[in-house]
């Protein structure tokens, strides 16, 4: 099936819907215009096996890099033998520039797993207590444990939203200091939340408290309500720290950059605890590429929308719950047992996520190429069909 053909296929007979309504020949004819490079992947029939499974299990952007990021990073390789020393600096002055901060309000970052480490130590004192969502992401929670820190997690509302009032009512009733990590949009649920919901409390500027902000997400948004947190440190306030990465939207996961935005103090603060020139030489070519690569970004997305539809659809036609996904993964109640389920998915050499107590039976599943979800939705239909699941 050609590149033309699969974006205006009707494609009822597979997965119940027009991918050309979701991704029109005009867009991406558009797109076409303005690069110079053919765009991947959505021509290629997918026929995964055991050795070439399709992977949804760990939330990675399938489309892949800009081919622009692509050749920095092979352009830089013959270098690689040297720090990034010339380099970084180049990204931190054009993250800054994104964010619209001075420069000395960006820390670079080899992921963002060390944003949220280096974060957590720099914020470190007696009786400090990490406050989290009951279901989020783990490295948190992961890192509080190394550093012997109190964790408090605090109960969901239905379907999983975060309880900001709960959370609130944790810290005002801790003598100690807080160290709240919210990640939004959150995962494994893929929701967001009102930062009108929260920003009060930020505002009043609680004493002996620091709020992580982990947006890895974010670029995936389609919710028009949906506010980053970054406008509180634009707007001054001291008690932000804002986490970004290059894996995500950028398809970077396996080159491992990400970066913090904050005050120029909390920056110079965290800075002590990162490893400062040691990031991928290659990674920082590449994000250097793809920070500017607008159209291949806005294409990125397109393809996570399409792929987001395909999978709504089977599970709306299935009767099968599933949260309002704003990410590249999807958060759904599983018919059966999550381990049966995700062994049946294997079986089809499909990949899905892990375990993510105490959703015991919700199944996080990412968002591939929508040739993948195409194929994934067939499997879930036939699954049904034969009552499996």
């Amino acid at each position: 099936m050609s590149r033309r053909k699969l974006l205006t296929f009707s494609s009822a007979a597979i997965a119940g819907l027009s991918v050309n309504q979701l991704l029109s020949k005009a867009y991406a004819q558009e797109v076409q215009k303005s690069i110079s490079f053919s765009l991947p992947v959505l021509d290629k029939l997918v026929t995964p096996d055991a050795t070439h499974p399709i992977r949804l299990n760990f939330n990675e952007n399938a489309l892949g890099m800009s081919p622009r990021a692509k050749q920095a990073a092979i352009d830089a390789i013959p270098k690689a033998n040297r720090y990034a020393k010339a380099e970084m600096p180049l990204l931190n002055k054009a993250l800054a520039k994104h964010h619209q901060v001075v420069e000395s309000q960006i820390l670079l970052t080899a992921g963002s797993s060390e944003g949220i480490r280096s974060t957590i130590s720099a914020f470190v004192k007696p009786d400090t207590q990490l406050v989290i969502p009951e279901l989020t992401y783990g490295d948190g929670e992961h890192f509080a444990k190394i550093f012997n820190l109190k964790i408090t997690k605090v109960p969901c509302l239905t379907d999983w939203k975060i309880d900001i009032t709960s959370l609130k009512k944790v810290v005002e009733g801790y003598r100690g200091f807080s160290i709240v990590y919210l990640v939004n949009p959150n995962n494994p649920t893929s929701t967001v939340f009102d930062l009108n919901e929260i920003e009060s409390w930020i505002k009043s500027k609680p004493k002996n408290t620091i709020f992580i902000f982990d947006e890895a997400y974010a670029e995936f948004v389609n919710d028009p309500t949906f506010e980053s947190a970054e406008k509180f440190i634009t707007q001054k306030y001291e008690n932000i720290v804002l986490l970004k990465t290059f894996s995500k939207i950028h398809a970077m996961a396996g080159l491992r950059v990400g970066y913090i935005v904050s005050t120029e103090a909390n920056i110079k603060n965290i800075s002590q605890y990162v490893a400062g020139e040691k990031l991928n030489y290659c990674g920082v070519c590449a994000a250097l590429a793809s920070i500017n690569d607008t159209q291949y970004l806005t294409y990125s997305k397109k393809v996570v929308d399409v792929s987001r539809d395909i999978m709504e659809k089977v599970l709306s036609e299935l009767g099968i719950h599933y949260l309002k996904s704003e990410t590249n993964f999807m958060f759904h109640k599983t018919p059966i047992g999550l381990n049966d389920y995700r062994e049946l998915m294997k079986q089809k050499f499909i990949l899905v996520g892990r375990d993510f107590a105490p959703a015991t039976n919700w199944c996080r599943i990412s968002l591939g190429t929508p040739g993948e979800m195409l194929y994934v939705a067939n499997v879930i239909r036939e699954l049904r069909e034969k009552s499996m699941i």
